[in-house]
This record gives structure tokens, sequence and C-alpha cells, in this order.
């Protein structure tokens, strides 16, 4: 079974979505990786504008490549939640990582978002 999943990054409003490979155990090893390489990036060139676009560019391209094993055909961006996504990943601009599960509010109404999502316990990871 396809674990499928979002990635949300704050004050972004694109959702970047996954059909597989989405399970928390893969996710966040890779995505935890990427992202302490992302902020050291940054700050090493002290740029900071944009960083929403940038990130989720990133994420897409760098990540992307490493969930989708050469088939990209279940990789997408939008702005719309798939009412169907097992995980959501919220990266905040505090630089930090939240697992949310979606709920049954979420399922009858995607646009929701976060609001009908459960969030996983012990799942908030802090990026230096």
């Amino acid at each position: 079974m396809n674990t499928t999943f979002h990635i949300l990054v704050e004050g972004n409003p694109a959702i970047m979505y996954a059909s597989r490979n989405g399970a928390p155990d893969k996710v966040l090893p890779k995505l935890n990786r990427f992202l302490e390489k992302f902020w050291d990036e940054r700050e090493t060139a002290g740029e900071h504008r944009h960083t929403p676009e940038c990130l989720l560019a990133q994420v897409l391209v760098r990540f992307g490549f490493e969930i989708c094993e050469d088939d990209f055909s279940n990789l997408r961006v939008g702005l719309n939640y798939d009412r169907d996504v097992d995980y959501l990943y919220w990266i905040s601009a505090e630089r930090q990582v939240s697992v949310w599960i979606p709920e049954d509010g979420y399922r009858a109404n995607p646009n929701l978002g976060l609001k009908e999502c459960r969030k996983l316990e012990g799942s908030l990871y802090q990026i230096a």
C-alpha cells in the first residue's frame, strides 16, 4: 500500500503531494537531513528573502528526487489539499517540522487543512 502525503511550508500557499513513501519513518530522516543543509546554506549565504518559496522549490527538487525512485509521476505541487493523504508535514518559519494526521473533518472537506488534522504526538522536530 502506498502512503500518501503533503509537505506544507509556512508562508507558501503551494502544497506538495507525493503518492508513496510518506510514512514518518521514511520521510522524517530525509526531510530533517535536507532541512539542516537548507538552513545552513541560508545562514551561510545570509539570504532570507523568499525563503518559503525557495524552501518548497528545493524540497520538491532535492527531497522529491529521493522519494520518487526515478518515477516522478507520483509527485505534484498545487493549491489544493488531497482528501486521501495519510500524513501532512508542516515546516514552520521557526524551523520546526510537525506531522499531522487527517481526521474525518479533513476527509469531508480537505480545504480546512491542518484545522481538521491531529498532530502526531512527539512529532515536533527543531532544525538548528
